[in-house]
């Protein structure tokens, strides 16, 4: 199992990587989110020139707000800072594209801009349709030295619906699945990648990685999931699965999607949203206020054990670490941690003590 450590994109904290580094946390994951974060490249940038072991890349590219030769140009150019330790992880922006009260990518579209950016990233020439028009396109000058491409830059995927899973398999080195899935989900989700890549002829790598994406509080004693500290670590990341499965509701109108034990919950928020200030039209400006970097005060009482144990990995050092080993024996390889921005340190700082030194 690999340990994950995802931050807030603020580019004047990517010291908080290279303390993640230090801590012995395998990868460090920048998200790309326009509208509330710093540049995800820019903070990679700095971070890639003041670490040396930990693997960096973006958790996730954002598909639809960057064309795909300059997503794969951008990661590149990071590469070339940190050769051998980069990685692009990439989706189809369902918060960068929201938090405009826009949709996420296609699935078709989608397919397309991965099957390029793999191209351009392995060196190739490949025929690229921008605006109507279809033209073959390579990266030149690399004997310059602009870019990075002599060692391998992974593909991990974010992807939970079918059309994602089948690109994943298709076109990626792996993949990241939103929320902290049950294993007998990650199994149903490797089934999915599995025929999405042999629809195309091609066998997974034995390598084929996967990582699941959500944050985590190791109890102290006395605590339980209601104490106001554990709270404090993880109520952003649960009020962010809060504004997901109110989006995809909203969108495919399936209440299905929500996971049982948190419906009553669900409904709850929902009604709290129907009750915003913000008229029904701009909406998407208030839900994700706070977005995976802080809990807004008035979405605090929705932080409940029962949400939780859904969406977070809590509980003793004993308990984490059973839960992982159950994750990994249904072929989960990586736990990814994005922890509120206020209580980062103290987040990484328990699971590197208490958990990945034992692991």
């Amino acid at each position: 199992m690999k340990f994950g450590a995802m931050v807030a994109t603020k580019i004047d904290d990517w010291k908080l990587l290279a303390e993640c580094e230090a801590l012995g946390f395998d990868h460090g994951w920048v998200p790309d989110s326009q509208m509330i974060w710093s540049d995800c490249y820019a903070t990679l940038a700095l971070a890639a020139a003041n670490t040396s072991r930990i693997k960096l890349g973006t958790g996730v590219a954002i598909a639809p707000t960057r064309l795909a030769p300059v997503t794969a140009h951008s990661i590149a150019s990071i590469a070339r800072l940190a050769p051998g330790r980069v990685f692009l992880g990439i989706g189809t922006g369902h918060t960068a594209m929201r938090v405009m009260g826009m949709r996420p990518m296609k699935p078709g579209a989608f397919r397309e801009y991965l099957r390029v950016v793999r191209g351009l990233l392995a060196g190739e020439e490949v025929d690229y349709t921008h605006d109507g028009e279809t033209r073959a396109i390579r990266f030149l000058h690399r004997e310059r030295g602009f870019i990075e491409l002599d060692r391998p830059i992974p593909i991990w995927v974010a992807a939970n619906g079918p059309g994602a899973l089948a690109a994943a398999g298709a076109y990626g080195d792996g993949r990241i699945s939103a929320l902290n899935e049950p294993p007998d989900m990650t199994r149903g989700s490797l089934a999915a990648i599995a025929a999405g890549a042999a629809k195309i002829g091609r066998t997974l790598p034995a390598d084929f990685h996967t990582a699941a994406l959500t944050t985590a509080v190791v109890l102290r004693p006395g605590e339980t999931l209601a104490s106001e500290r554990v709270i404090d670590a993880v109520g952003s990341q649960v009020a962010a699965a809060l504004h997901y499965c109110w989006e995809g509701v909203q969108q495919s109108g399936d209440s299905n999607q929500v996971p049982p034990s948190v419906r009553g919950l669900f409904a709850e928020y929902c009604e709290y949203v129907e009750k915003m200030e913000t008229p029904p039209e701009k909406r998407y400006l208030q839900i994700h206020e706070g977005h995976c970097s802080f809990l807004v005060p008035e979405e605090r009482r929705f932080v409940t054990p029962a949400a939780i144990r859904t969406w977070v990995l809590a509980g003793t050092p004993d308990e984490i670490i059973h839960q992982l080993r159950e994750a990994e024996r249904a072929g989960l390889r990586e736990i990814t941690l994005l922890p509120p921005m206020d209580h980062a340190r103290e987040v990484f700082a328990d699971i590197a003590k208490h958990v990945i030194e034992r692991y």
